[in-house]
């Protein structure tokens, strides 16, 4: 069966700290033509669902707890019956969200979730938030980040559960350790390498000793 990446573009808006902002968020799934996980369920259920086309939604994956990756997880889970996933160090924010429902299991550093015969294994990379992973499917040539590491740069540190020395270490010790040829699949916006940004990215890490 064929392994295959679906990207959908969903829109809606970002709240932290007071403050509220317009945001496009990326979502990938990934699977075969009979099962599928979602990387970040961001403000429309329904177009994820449809984008799915009636295969079974074998998980949730949040990368991390900021209200746009995760607006639309409880809808979406709650209309396929798939778990949510979380790293539990990420469950402060969550209830920023969603204070009366709980993610259904947690994700682990080292971790492998299987779908369509793709294995993705969990990197714990803490720092644009405390529970922040990346997805690496080794098979597959790519890595989805999240919110750590963007066509450019690491992600944004300047708000509440973040720090700049933190994912300057994740990048450092998690991302940087891939391939170069690796694609990098972003929370927002294009995707990258790792080769590419690697040259960039070397500027950052020297600020962060």
């Amino acid at each position: 069966m064929t392994s295959e990446i679906d990207h959908l573009v969903t829109s809606g808006t970002f709240s932290l700290d007071g403050g509220t902002w317009d945001v496009d968020n990326n979502v990938w799934i990934i699977g075969d033509e009979r099962e599928a996980i979602v990387i970040d369920a961001a403000h429309d259920a329904a177009a994820i669902r449809d984008a799915l086309g009636g295969r079974t939604l074998k998980a949730i994956v949040s990368t991390h707890a900021h209200n746009d990756h995760i607006d639309a997880a409880p809808v979406l889970a709650d209309a396929t019956g798939a778990p949510i996933l979380l790293h539990p160090a990420d469950l402060p924010l969550w209830e920023m969200t969603h204070p009366d429902r709980r993610p259904d299991g947690e994700l682990a550093d080292g971790q492998t979730l299987t779908v369509g015969g793709i294995e993705l294994k969990v990197l714990h990379t803490p720092g644009h938030a405390p529970g922040a992973v990346c997805l690496y499917a080794p098979e597959l040539g790519t890595v989805f980040t999240g919110d750590t590491l963007f066509q450019g740069g690491p992600g944004a540190t300047g708000r509440s559960f973040s720090d700049f020395p933190t994912i300057i270490g994740s990048i450092r010790e998690k991302l940087l350790a891939l391939p170069g040829d690796t694609k990098v699949r972003t929370g927002h916006g294009d995707s990258t390498t790792i080769g590419d940004e690697a040259p960039h990215l070397q500027e950052w890490l020297d600020r962060g000793h």
